[in-house]
């Protein structure tokens, strides 16, 4: 049983569902938390907003939900500008925050309900009756918020968020406090919400919730975008593979001859650690091989790895190539 139906595979041909041109926001206090933001976020998507703290990713999602003013720049949401038309964006917007606010002393039922209400929506209990359902929460429609543990109030706060029917939902660390459990089943939930048309936006320190959910992924440094791309081919871009050949006989230092490799010597000697880029194709490394060979160098055990999402993040915020 489905919150929304299906609307099949999204139309990469349609224009974005969100469009930000632009952005940049300087508190009172003269700190500049964005800075010249754009960014279009396609129907349909899941995208990842990733950054360490303090990176801006918060006060992104603030602007666009239209809680937090802009300094300069324009956002449009499927079709409207935000701060012109901000009822009629709103109703197509939903938000998780990072932060649990809801009213301790109600019940899961009355709080989604109201939630709907709040967005001028009709009474619809089959639809809220769906909600709790999907998300683990009908058993729990009659118990006061007060009672709930961490990751079942994350669970009210999203179905709060989901009570209206919104385009668009933001998801502003999601998976925190919640058990490994609890958060599978959130990424089941988030996918199902992704089939029937509804775009995510997330924020998560989880990386492998990007690896594994993520369409497309952006990376935010000190208030600017510093990096969009396809989560498949940032990996094949920016990824890096690592050949470490344990040696029989441990080396004092790379012979001159192979200046042309990016090698190093781990292990007082005994491993050598070749890195090269996804793109390249094996014939490399067979080259490699040869020559080694031919310097009498001679290995017990070989063994290659690749970069993960998480590597080339660090990578990125850290300002290393």
């Amino acid at each position: 049983m489905s919150i929304f139906p299906s609307s099949g595979r999204r139309r990469v041909s349609q224009p974005p569902i969100i469009s930000v041109r632009n952005l940049s926001k300087t508190y009172a206090s003269g700190f500049t938390a964005l800075k010249n933001v754009k960014l279009d976020i396609q129907r349909g998507e899941i995208f990842a907003l990733l950054g360490p703290n303090g990176a801006g990713k918060t006060t992104l999602i603030g602007v666009i939900c239209g809680l937090v003013k802009a300094s300069a720049g324009q956002v449009i949401a499927d079709g409207h500008d935000i701060q012109r038309e901000y009822r009629l964006v709103r109703e197509k917007i939903g938000l998780v925050p990072q932060e649990l606010h809801t009213d301790a002393f109600e019940s899961v039922w009355a709080t989604v309900n109201f939630s709907r209400g709040l967005f001028g929506k009709p009474r619809d209990p089959s639809l809220i009756e769906k909600l709790l359902r999907e998300l683990s929460l009908w058993d729990k429609k009659d118990a006061r918020i007060m009672t709930l543990s961490g990751g079942m109030k994350r669970r009210v706060m999203i179905a709060k968020a989901l009570s209206h029917e919104p385009k668009i939902l933001f998801l502003d660390e999601p998976s925190a406090g919640v058990d490994v459990e609890l958060r599978r089943d959130m990424w089941q939930l988030v996918r199902r919400l992704r089939d029937s048309g509804v775009t995510i936006i997330l924020t998560t320190h989880y990386i492998e919730e990007a690896e594994e959910m993520a369409d497309r992924v952006g990376i935010i440094r000190q208030g600017e975008l510093i990096l969009v791309e396809e989560k498949a081919a940032l990996m094949r871009k920016l990824g890096k593979k690592q050949l470490r050949l344990q040696l029989k006989t441990p080396l004092a230092a790379i012979p001159d001859t192979l200046a042309g490799y990016a090698l190093e010597l781990a292990g007082e000697g005994q491993t050598l650690i070749y890195t090269y880029d996804d793109q390249q194709d094996d014939t490399g490394i067979a080259e490699l091989l040869r020559r080694l060979a031919a310097q009498g160098i001679d290995f017990r055990e070989l063994q290659s790895s690749q970069s993960s999402l998480e590597d080339i993040f660090v990578s990125l915020v850290q300002g290393r190539p």
